[in-house]
């Protein structure tokens, strides 16, 4: 196996068990490993990350849940990230790299301080 494959798979590996564990997570793992692989551009990253997250995500649904997926819960949730999603998608082009990845780092001290107190 080639060196950047056995990378890839590790980075993968790591993202699926940060995700499984807690639910999400596994793009904090995966960006920074983009980012320096020199294969994806600064634009590509994020949306390389989604498209790898995803089918992690479904995974860690079907395994973590039991079978026993709460959609009552998650509609109120849904009716107001997709479209968030999507005008975070529309908007974000129009966003320099530099400003969406400090807000990503804002985000993620933020998350892990209301996690520590």
């Amino acid at each position: 196996m080639k060196k950047t494959n056995l990378i890839s798979t590790l980075a993968g590996a790591a993202a699926g068990c940060i995700n499984g564990l807690f639910g999400a997570g596994g793009g904090m793992v995966l960006v920074p490993i983009l980012n320096t692989s020199n294969a994806f551009s600064a634009e590509e990253i994020f949306s390389s990350s989604i498209a790898i997250i995803l089918p992690i995500c479904m995974v860690s649904l079907l395994t973590g849940s039991g079978g026993n997926l709460p959609w009552q819960d998650a509609w109120p949730f849904l009716a107001g990230g997709i479209p968030g999603g999507l005008l975070a998608g529309l908007l974000g082009k129009r966003i320099p790299t530099v400003w969406l990845h400090r807000f990503l780092g804002a985000m993620i001290l933020y998350g892990g301080f209301r996690y520590l107190c």
